[in-house]
């Protein structure tokens, strides 16, 4: 999934790259998410950021700073018929993740997590993790930006409505209703595409305010990785009773990404035998769960365990990035 990019979704041109590799460039992918995870780790042992203050920081990204960004990425996204198939097949596997793998599942990755554990299944963290990684490959390529269109609507439209849903409890339909149509992301997402089909926001764009506006939406936007990443490491707690679940839900998220994996030789065999396609398909399908998602998370947990289990799972994970990484510079690159 998709967490920073430029304000366009430039259309890819598949196998578009430069080969030009540097063990420097993954350092500086990595670097700052670790860096970002252990000074919230740091926060929280040394004191220096209650809980209180940490819970504040959550709710400014998630309602007011994150949708946003949602708001401007889909306004602002083009996307051209040829890769169509492509997102819509990383679509529909999210959807598999989400609606029938992740449920039939919860009994062996653990009751503990079953309200929430499905959403951990679906989507990858382009933007910070495998976009930056594979680009320390080929030198220059957008081929992970297209898995992140599938990653972004599924995020951003998808999940919030079925978390809104799940979250109104016994709540009577309309007031179901009430809560997915005032839910701010449902809003931006809903702002942002009618702004995209008018051409209103192209236009708004092109005008002299058009560099104006993009300054300011840079500079609301800036902060969200970094907080998000912070969290994350604030929350980084793995308690004995929490590592058989967190390897089993490992167990079964890697399994959905082999299954994402065999489809794409199964559907896009002549894409496959690309090597620099097929370096974007394994980098990518390896990648933690995407980070924007922690803070959509929030209204299923049931307690600060939840958020912990959340984030020891994505940075976690990342170890297995790092294996598929290495592995791909070894033998692929």
């Amino acid at each position: 999934m998709q967490m920073q990019h430029t304000c366009t979704f430039d259309a890819p041109r598949l196998g578009d790259t430069h080969n030009e590799w540097s063990p420097m460039a993954a350092l500086s992918t990595l670097l700052p998410v670790f860096a970002m995870l252990g000074l919230g780790m740091a926060s929280r042992i040394r004191g220096w950021v209650t809980p209180e203050q940490k819970a504040g920081a959550n709710r400014i990204v998630f309602g007011v700073l994150f949708p946003v960004m949602i708001f401007n990425l889909l306004a602002s996204a083009s996307l051209s018929l040829d890769v169509l198939p492509v997102v819509g097949y990383v679509f529909a596997m999210y959807l598999l993740a989400l609606l029938v793998i992740g449920p039939l599942t919860a009994r062996f990755t653990g009751a503990e997590t079953a309200h929430f554990s499905k959403y951990l299944l679906a989507t990858h963290e382009g933007g910070n993790v495998a976009l930056p990684l594979y680009l320390s490959i080929v030198g220059v390529s957008s081929t992970t930006v297209i898995f992140d269109l599938a990653g972004t609507t599924i995020c951003f439209i998808v999940i919030p409505i079925m978390i809104a849903r799940e979250a109104a409890g016994d709540a009577s339909p309309a007031q179901i209703a009430r809560n997915i149509v005032t839910n701010p992301f449902i809003i931006a997402v809903t702002a942002g595409l009618v702004l995209n089909f008018t051409g209103l926001y192209g236009a708004l764009l092109a005008s002299p305010f058009g560099e104006a506006w993009s300054g300011t939406i840079s500079m609301i936007t800036s902060p969200i990785v970094g907080t998000i990443l912070f969290i994350l490491g604030y929350d980084l707690q793995v308690s004995k009773d929490a590592v058989a679940p967190l390897l089993k839900l490992g167990i079964v998220r890697i399994g959905c990404s082999l299954l994402i994996i065999g489809g794409f030789f199964l559907l896009f065999g002549p894409l496959m035998a690309e090597r620099s396609f097929l370096m974007a398909v394994l980098i990518y399908f390896s990648c933690p769960t995407g980070f924007g998602l922690a803070p959509l998370l929030t209204p299923l947990y049931r307690s600060e365990r939840d958020a912990s289990f959340t984030s020891a799972f994505m940075s976690l994970y990342i170890v297995i990035t790092l294996v598929v990484y290495t592995g791909v510079v070894l033998f692929l690159a």
